[in-house]
Parts: C-alpha cells; structure tokens; sequence
C-alpha cells in the first residue's frame, strides 16, 4: 500500500512539474510538415539609400536607416510591431497588420502575425511565424517611407 502512495506522489509531483515546463510549447505551426520550416526572411543585398548615390534625398534616406535600425535591434520578445501600414511606431489605427516579438537571435527577429484587416496582405497568414533578418524590416520600414 506504501508503494502504490509513494508511486502515485511520484507521478502526482511528475505531472506539476511537466504542467509547468508543458505551458509553455512551440506553435504547433513551428516545423509544420504541411507547411514546411518557419520562413526567413532575407535583408535585401543593397541597401535603399545606395540607390540614391548623392542626391538631396541620401541624406533623408540615410537617418531614416539610422533610425529604423536603432528601431528594429531595440525590440524584444513581447513587442507589438505593425507590418503594414507603420512599421516603427506603436500599431494603432492606421496599422494594418500588426504581428508580436516572440524570439530573438543575432540579426534576427521572429514575429508572429496576430491581427489583420481584411485589406492587407498578412489577412490569410494570421498566427504563422517567420523570422525576419534585421535588414529586411529595416528596409520595410525605408519602404513605407517612400526610399
């Protein structure tokens, strides 16, 4: 009769434990066999502004990428960012897909797609993952800016 309470407590304290470890499980999009690897996407092989060579608009090009890039390595794993529509300022309105931070590595950052209007090209691709080089968001944000 000990062994079987002493083997019940064993499993009892088992199963806490693994229901504190097992709250936190990947997307079960993660690595999908129907979908294939989570995507990555690349940092473009130029930048934007280098295709302005020396006119009046390099300068404005220039601290636009400043400023993108100082954007897009300050985020972290909890960050709401807009997609379309605002990448670089709090998703509000005008945002029309807004994704989350849910992992970070070096020159990367992966995001998650919570919410789209019906207008925008992230609608279909709700609660799927991709990482995102640093390059790429800050071009996106060069992008939304006219560059």
């Amino acid at each position: 009769m000990r062994r079987m309470w002493v083997g019940a407590s064993v499993l009892a304290l088992g199963l806490s434990g693994c229901s504190a470890v097992g709250s936190f499980r990947p997307n079960p999009n993660d690595e999908d066999p129907l979908y294939g690897a989570i995507p990555v996407v690349k940092a473009p092989l130029q930048a934007r502004c280098v295709a302005h060579g020396k006119s009046s608009v390099r300068s404005s090009c220039d601290e636009a990428l400043y400023l993108a890039t100082e954007y897009t390595r300050r985020l972290s794993v909890g960050d709401e960012v807009c997609l379309e529509g605002g990448y670089g300022e709090e998703p509000g309105y005008a945002c029309k897909a807004r994704a989350a931070v849910i992992d970070t590595s070096p020159n990367q950052i992966k995001l998650e797609v919570r919410g789209a209007k019906p207008d925008s090209r992230w609608f279909n691709v709700e609660m799927r993952h991709a990482w995102y080089e640093e390059g790429a968001l800050v071009d996106l944000y060069l992008a939304e800016r006219g560059y």
